[in-house]
């Protein structure tokens, strides 16, 4: 089976792990920092907080926007659900803004108009969560714009962008955001096995970010109510949470960020080449705006109805049983059991709708062989035509 997705792990990634089992600290040693640090000078952010998974730093950066009860958070209904997830944890309420057909990011056109209708409704967001879905960004300019005249803040979730850039800079250096998330799950672009990391430019975020990470805790003389009882002596000033990066995750990720941009460039190697290979058959391939570097974490093909009458669910299954991993990334966060009994309902995000009932992830891994693509491409082209 040719998976969807998977990481590399080379003799100096195992070199880096079993240099910290063989260390004093196998967590809250000197490890994380560095990666933290690796990580923000790669994307020019002036602040990098690394936890144990992207889903804990949307939680904990929501939290450090003050989402609360009473609050709204707006995402894309394309998105896994964590986007939407980390504003229900916080006590606030969750809607979504459709999506751009060509991009199958959010659209600022669907975002412009909800928000005037928000605005009359008095129901505006704390909280928009725009996701560069494959790797590609959101038009953060446009967002960013919306965002000054409508007060809201913003949360990039860059899960499937580490190593890409929007108008020639690397995201994550949140120039049009508050803050910009990171996934090291092992079929992203960099692996820490599990992982996340949250980059801001602004301090005061940075710090909150970082006390609830670790359970509220802090041994900050500065931060406490009185003077310490003894060096040994910490304070609880805040409800946090255990969300800590292990030294063993976070050395693997030291390790990876020396390969990013090769990564990176291999994929967009292998995109290109699918773009070529798949040139007439009856399907949509990824449109990359010319604002964007991708990381292309996914590669995402949409079947054309018009031109086959081939549906979704008979492709993925051949490509399946001829051993491609494909996958569908993703199903409409809306149209989740879960967000059904919260009142959402089929219909209400129509271009949402209709991708998913036409996406297919086909394999893109930096590793993937040319051998392994034509097997893609040919596996395909009977699915199509059978």
């Amino acid at each position: 089976m040719i998976p969807y997705g998977r990481q590399e792990i080379t003799q100096a990634d195992i070199d880096a792990v079993v240099d910290v089992l063989r260390s004093d600290f196998l967590t809250q040693g000197p490890k994380v920092p560095r990666f933290e640090q690796a990580v923000a000078n790669h994307v020019r952010a002036e602040h990098a907080i690394a936890v144990n998974s992207a889903t804990s730093a949307l939680h904990i950066a929501c939290l450090a926007l003050g989402l609360g009860p009473g609050d709204w958070l707006w995402t894309s209904p394309i998105t896994f659900v964590a986007s939407a997830n980390c504003g229900l944890y916080c006590g606030a309420k969750v809607d979504f803004v459709d999506i751009d057909p060509r991009t199958y990011n959010l659209c600022p056109n669907a975002l412009v108009k909800k928000l005037e209708l928000a605005e009359r409704a008095g129901r505006l967001p704390k909280i928009v969560v725009p996701a560069h879905l494959c790797g590609q960004p959101c038009d953060m300019a446009a967002i960013h714009a919306l965002g000054e005249r409508y007060e809201f803040r913003i949360i990039e979730d860059a899960s499937h962008a580490i190593g890409g850039k929007y108008r020639g800079e690397f995201i994550g250096n949140c120039r049009y955001s508050d803050i910009t998330i990171f996934s090291f799950h092992p079929v992203k672009i960099i692996t820490t096995a599990e992982g996340g990391m949250a980059t801001t430019n602004d301090s005061r975020l940075a710090e909150r970010m970082s006390l609830l990470r670790s359970h509220g805790i802090t041994r900050d003389p500065g931060l406490m109510t009185h003077e310490p009882d003894g060096p040994w002596y910490y304070q609880q000033i805040d409800l946090g949470f255990n969300y800590r990066m292990t030294e063993l995750q976070a050395a693997l990720g030291v390790s990876q960020m020396k390969r990013l941009d090769g990564f990176v460039a291999r994929r967009h190697a292998l995109a290109r080449r699918y773009d070529e290979m798949l040139t007439g058959l009856p399907m949509v391939t990824p449109w990359q705006h010319p604002d964007s570097y991708s990381g292309l974490h996914l590669y995402v093909i949409r079947l054309d109805p018009t031109q086959t009458n081939r549906r979704q669910l008979h492709v993925f299954e051949s490509l399946r049983n001829q051993g491609i991993g494909v996958n569908v990334h993703y199903i409409p966060v809306h149209t989740q059991p879960y967000y059904r009994n919260l009142g959402f309902e089929l219909g209400d995000f129509p271009q949402a709708e209709s991708y998913y009932a036409e996406a297919i992830s086909l394999p893109m891994f930096h590793g993937m062989t040319e051998a392994q693509q034509d097997a893609v491409v040919e596996a395909l082209r009977k699915a199509v035509q059978q």
